[in-house]
């Protein structure tokens, strides 16, 4: 097994503001893995609250005995081994599995999605993320999102209906809701998530702060809304305790660990009744790809990370309609790989 890496800055066309922070790029680092001849592609978003960053991603990826990861690929083993050699860092040990599971999927010459029984008929939309900023910037994001059927919003400071107001007064698409722990309150959570449920928003991601597991099943057990986790749950290990807790889960391979571990938390999540969207970070192609794999096991997706940069390395992925097309290609599908990627 031959490795091959690049640190890569992943600039947003706007500034990306949540509750509680803003960036206007996102570090990367695109993983490279060589098999008799067979190339499989992964990444590395390393976004500032996960704490991850090139320096540790390099670290990490010199710590590995390649020789313990072999064809054909056991990925749960796999995984074990990554987290023996350090706690954490979820991102770099996505991107790993990420392109392993590209790889295997070229060396059976199947689709991931194959392999890991999804329907590609049974995608769902994906949504457009519209971060917090004024009005005038919103409307010019909504001008962006046109090819999009599903908007999904940041909230959490305290201009919450102001942004909503403006986003109605363009458009009646369905609205998801991320309020990224920005909600203090219960008392005033609910009456806004009842507000929210009236101007037409289908689901909220994580109202608040996610070690509160008792005020978020509160507003779980009030809510006309699904109310799901997001930075409560990052692993397996967590869906556990959120049973109850909340409605559903998102899961996000920069979290997961990659496809392998999604993969058994989608069915985790399920098995306990939870609806899941399946989420990304600022990602290219390649991530976003390897979720929308997954996406058809899930009942909602917010896969815009492509649509959202400046500087893709590789070609968008088949969109029509709101939705990813799941081409019948080996592996990932990801087109547009240029040679000197990794020179």
């Amino acid at each position: 097994m031959k490795i091959s890496c690049k640190p890569y800055e992943l600039k947003l066309k706007y500034p990306f503001s949540i509750a509680k922070y803003t960036r206007t790029s996102t570090p990367l680092m695109l993983v490279r893995m060589e098999h008799e001849g067979i190339f499989g592609y992964g990444e590395a978003s390393m976004v500032p609250y996960m704490g991850e960053s090139y320096d540790s991603a390099t670290k990490f990826l010199s710590g590995i005995d390649w020789k313990k990861i072999a064809y054909p690929f056991n990925f749960e083993n796999i995984i074990n081994y990554l987290d023996e050699i350090a706690p954490g860092q979820p991102a770099i040990k996505a991107a790993i599995d990420i392109a392993l599971n590209d790889l295997q999927g070229k060396i059976l010459n199947k689709p991931c999605y194959e392999i890991y029984g999804a329907d590609p008929s049974k995608m769902p939309v994906t949504s457009y993320t519209i971060g917090i900023d004024t009005p005038e910037v919103i409307r010019e994001k909504l001008r962006d999102a046109e090819a999009f059927k599903v908007i999904k919003v940041k909230l959490g400071r305290d201009n919450d209906k102001e942004i909503i107001n403006t986003i109605r007064n363009f458009t009646n698409a369905p609205l998801y809701v991320d309020a990224n722990q920005g909600w203090n309150d219960p008392l005033q959570a609910i009456d806004l998530i009842y507000w929210l449920h009236e101007k037409g928003v289908v689901l909220i991601e994580q109202p608040m702060d996610k070690n509160d597991l008792d005020g978020n099943a509160w507003l779980t057990e009030r809510s006309p809304i699904p109310l799901l986790a997001d930075e409560a749950v990052q692993r397996l290990k967590d869906l556990d305790s959120l049973k109850g807790a909340y409605h559903g889960i998102n899961v996000k391979l920069m979290k997961s660990c990659g496809m392998y571990e999604g993969h058994q938390m989608i069915m985790k999540a399920k098995s306990f009744g939870m609806k899941v969207l399946i989420g990304c970070m600022s990602e290219t192609s390649c991530a976003t790809l390897a979720a929308a794999t997954l996406a058809p096991l899930c009942n909602w997706a917010d896969l815009d990370g492509p649509w959202l940069t400046k500087n893709n390395p590789f070609t968008n992925p088949q969109f029509e309609n709101g939705k990813y097309i799941l081409e019948n290609l080996p592996g990932l599908g990801l087109t547009g790989i240029k040679d000197d990627l990794f020179l």
